[in-house]
Formats: structure tokens, C-alpha cells, sequence
């Protein structure tokens, strides 16, 4: 500097940039106050987050995908000071928590778009549909001001189809648990347990065997009023359904896996859904983070590691920032050039796609409701379908949108290879099997998604052959490049996954940043 010169704000900033790096800067500058504090749109959310990044710190923050780990990472960091920006390489954020309504046109690799003509108010979840009350993405719907309700898992009135044959899920359930407590009792009574417990227990189970299978005196399991009705009671008792199968039947029947789905810890009744639509969540985040901070359409080509920070490069464009964070999924990330180490591209070439798909069909008259009497809950099949939903939502509507297949794997291949027309042919004949011709019936339009096909996500989620060192591995940062996902977690599949994995990343970066500063 020559002798009289005067030092300007911007002549330091630049020399400490040229000195220390981008975050010696970002850190002057907030020294100075011309810094950002947080993102450009305060919220208040109705009760304080369970979670929060200590002290605030001005850094930039390259976020790598728009889903629902992205914007969670932005959404937290921009809280905490920094200046984040989100590359999403599909036409709108949210990834694969997808909700299609009406004017929404859905493309896919290798096949035609579709154009979805749900009447209005009318939605199908094509990606996550339920959250478990005890999940993260509750405390994000309570902090973010997204109302709830009740998803209905586990409906006694749904049904059960293994092997042909079709019966109420009360019915099955009542069955097995009838027939595995008459086989106990009968031990009991015969002093197959006198070595293990005493008598006075044995009488205490015998009670409760009693009560679990609904047993007659004999404790006999003949049948029991939980199976159903063929006319329900009201001025008399009502017609029971005929008296079950033999044992054998009932084994035969395989339908120890419906039955049991809701006994897992993330699969619980009650479970829960946002107010018309899982993106709701989505578009929440969305609005907090600052939709001027969210570039859609940006295919991210090359990332580099450099000693002050992080290029992000795509066609026609790149960005540098101090730091980022990388929510793709992992086998499009380990295919994207960079230089974060062969160690690193072998482990996100680890995990393999799973194959996912879900066709929503929507009718005219809610049949289920008015015929079969089914509000809400899931069917449970051997087909392969897998599943049928039916909505927990808009009871007593004129139309609504039943989810006609929600398979995995194999079967989800098979159905991803044919047409969205021949999806929905095929998905119709198998639902025809468990409710009759009503079923092919008052049916307006449909859409249907397999997430192998989608366009940067080729997926519904992945799988790890074991979470081994490659996932640990994953779990810390590369350089500067920190990585997030439900795929880093055991919540894999799950908003909360992706919330969780968003929270550890932040963290980690966070401590780094006020230790640099």
C-alpha cells in the first residue's frame, strides 16, 4: 500500500480473502455486520425446535439436492448464520416425497409422461405416506406450523389375501392368535410346563390364553364373534361369519406376515400424515429456507475439493463455497466426477437401488366406504401388489384416491417395465381378486411412478449389504464435503432418516466452522 493510501472495507475484505480464504471473509464480514445472521425469512415457529446449532457463524454452504435432507440442512444451517445455497437437478424440490395432484405431469425414463387429472382437492402420496409418532418428522411438522392427522395403519376392516383366498383382517387375526392359544393351553393342561413355571402361573397364562384367543371352556378355539359378522348386531345379536377352518387351513392360509406388519416399532398404530399431502413438510422448508436460496434444474457435473473450500461445477455454471453438503443418493453420487478418493467412491458404490413403485387410482364413489365399509388402513396380499390403501382423509367425499399397488424389488421391476396403461389393467385385475367387480368400477383416472425410472433419483431407496466401514466412513466428511441422506442412517426409506442424517451432518460442519473462525 502506498504511503496515504486509505484501507477501504472492501480492500480488507479482499486481502483477508486472498489471506485466509472464504471463511476468514465471511467471518470479517460479520465482525463488520454485513455478514447475513440467518436466512432472508424469519419464522416463529408455534412451539421452540428440539434442536439448534450453538453460536452463529458466516460461512458459505454448497447443498447438493433439494429433497427433504437438503432442505433440512439448509433450513438448520441458514438458522445459524450461513449463507446456503441448494442445487436441485429436478424441475421442483422435495425429491422423493412427491405429492401429485391435479396439472402436475409426471415424466420417467424410458416411457411416456403422464398427466394427472385428480379432481380438485384430490392427492396421491407417490413417495413416503405415514410418519411413527415417535419419528423427527413430527418435531419438523409441530415446529414448522404443518397440521396432522391420523394415518391409519391397522384397520381390523381391511383384508387379508394369501393363496387365494380373501377374509377380513379381524378374521385372520382372530384365527391365528385363536388356534396359538389353544395349542398353549392344551400344553399347559398336559404339564408341558410344570418344569418352567409354577402352578399358580400356569393358571395365571391359562387366563390370559383364555382371553388372547377368545377359547371356550374346554379352552377350544371354535370360532369367536371377533371374526365378524355376516349381519352386524343392532336389535338382535347379529349373524357371525361361519365357524373358521381347521388349524391346518389357517397355517396354510400364510397369513402370519399381513397380520403382523404393525407389530414392528416404526410401523405402530397410531401413525400419522400432514394435512393434504406429505409435501406439505416440503413446502414448509421451502418457505423457511427462501426460495431465492433453492436453484431448480441443475444438474451438478463435478465436485472439487480444494484446500479453502468447494467447487461445484454443471453445464454452463459452477459455484464455490466454503463447505458442502451432498444429499444425492449415493450411486449418483459415486458416479458424479470428483476428488474425494477412490475409498470414498467404493463405499458409495456400496449400497444398492431398490426398486419402488405405487400407482394411485382414483373413483368416483368411495365404494370402500359405502359397500365394504373400509375407512382408512391397508390391505395385506400375496400378489404383486402387495398392498392396497385406502385413505385416511375426506371421509365421505365423492371421490378419492386408493393406492392400487405399492411394491417392492421384483415385483416393482415387473410392473416398472409396462405402460402406464398396462399398469393400471394389471393392477386392476389383481384388485378384482379381493373386492369383486366394483373394483374395475366409477374408475376416473390414475398415475402410477416407478422410482427406478425417475429421472436423478433411480430409486425408492437403497439398501446396504451390511452396515459395515463403508458406512461409517460415509458418516464423516471428505475434505470438505459432508454427506446426508436416509441412506446414512437406520432409518432408511423414511423423512425422518433424512432428517436425522441432515442434523448430524450440520453439526459436524458447524463445530468445524466456529474452530476456523
Amino acid at each position: 500500500m502506498k504511503d496515504g493510501a486509505t484501507l477501504t472495507r472492501r480492500g480488507l475484505l479482499v486481502g483477508i480473502g486472498a489471506v485466509g480464504g472464504a471463511g476468514a471473509m465471511y467471518a470479517a464480514m460479520g465482525a463488520l455486520g454485513l455478514a447475513p445472521s440467518g436466512q432472508d425469512k424469519e419464522y416463529t415457529p408455534p412451539r421452540p425446535g428440539d434442536f439448534s446449532l450453538r453460536g452463529k457463524a458466516a460461512a458459505s454452504v454448497v447443498i447438493l439436492g433439494g429433497g427433504v435432507a437438503g432442505l433440512t440442512a439448509a433450513y438448520e444451517l441458514g438458522k445459524a448464520g450461513y449463507d446456503c445455497t441448494v442445487l436441485e437437478a429436478r424441475p421442483r424440490a422435495g425429491g422423493r416425497s412427491l405429492t401429485l395432484r391435479r396439472g402436475d405431469r409426471l415424466t420417467e425414463e424410458n416411457g411416456p409422461a403422464q398427466e394427472v387429472t385428480f379432481g380438485e382437492g384430490v392427492y396421491f402420496n407417490a413417495g413416503p405416506g405415514r410418519i411413527a409418532q415417535w419419528m423427527l418428522a413430527i418435531d419438523y411438522c409441530r415446529e414448522l406450523g404443518v397440521p396432522i392427522e391420523t394415518f391409519i395403519n391397522n384397520n381390523a376392516q381391511a383384508y387379508v389375501h394369501t393363496n387365494g383366498r380373501t377374509v377380513r383382517a379381524r378374521t385372520a387375526r382372530a384365527d391365528m392368535y385363536g388356534y396359538i392359544a389353544e395349542l398353549l393351553a392344551k400344553a399347559t393342561n398336559l404339564g408341558a410346563l410344570d418344569r418352567t413355571i409354577t402352578k399358580d402361573d400356569q393358571e395365571r397364562l391359562l387366563e390370559f390364553l383364555r382371553r388372547f384367543g377368545d377359547l371356550g371352556p374346554k379352552h377350544e378355539y371354535d370360532g369367536s364373534t371377533r371374526r365378524g359378522f355376516v349381519r352386524n348386531p343392532g336389535m338382535d345379536g347379529g349373524v357371525p361369519i361361519p365357524p373358521p377352518g381347521s388349524l391346518h387351513d389357517v397355517l396354510a392360509a400364510a397369513t402370519g406376515r399381513s397380520i403382523t406388519n404393525d407389530f414392528g416399532y416404526d410401523q405402530a398404530t397410531p401413525m400419522f400424515q400432514p394435512v393434504g399431502g406429505m409435501d406439505a413438510i416440503v413446502r414448509k422448508l421451502e418457505a423457511a429456507v427462501g426460495p431465492d436460496r433453492i436453484r431448480t434444474g441443475v444438474r451438478v457435473t463435478k465436485i472439487t475439493n480444494l484446500d479453502d473450500g468447494v467447487e461445484v461445477a454443471w453445464a454452463g455454471g459452477a459455484v464455490k463455497a466454503d463447505y458442502c453438503v451432498a444429499t444425492l443418493p449415493p450411486h449418483l453420487l459415486a458416479a458424479i466426477p470428483h476428488n474425494l478418493g477412490a475409498q470414498v467412491t467404493s463405499a458409495l458404490r456400496t449400497p444398492v437401488p431398490v426398486a419402488a413403485g405405487k400407482i394411485g387410482l382414483e373413483y368416483g364413489r368411495r365404494w370402500w366406504e359405502l359397500e365394504d365399509r373400509i375407512f382408512g388402513g391397508v390391505t395385506e396380499t400375496d400378489l404383486d401388489i402387495t398392498h392396497i390403501w385406502y385413505p385416511s382423509h375426506d371421509y365421505f367425499s365423492d371421490r378419492g384416491v386408493l393406492v392400487g399397488y405399492y411394491n417392492t424389488e421384483r415385483e416393482a421391476e415387473l410392473y416398472a417395465a409396462l405402460t402406464p396403461q398396462d399398469r393400471r389393467r394389471k393392477a386392476v385385475t389383481q384388485g378384482r381378486k379381493i373386492h369383486g367387480d366394483k373394483y374395475g368400477k366409477d374408475l376416473l383416472s390414475s398415475v402410477s411412478i416407478a422410482w427406478e425410472r425417475q429421472e436423478h433419483i433411480k430409486g425408492g431407496w437403497v439398501r446396504w449389504p451390511a452396515f459395515d466401514s463403508s458406512f461409517t466412513l460415509l458418516q464423516r466428511p471428505a475434505g470438505r464435503v459432508y454427506f446426508a441422506g436416509d441412506w446414512l442412517t437406520h432409518l432408511i426409506a423414511w423423512q425422518a432418516g433424512s432428517m436425522e442424517s441432515a442434523r448430524s451432518a450440520v453439526t459436524q460442519l458447524h463445530r468445524r466452522a466456529l474452530q476456523s473462525q
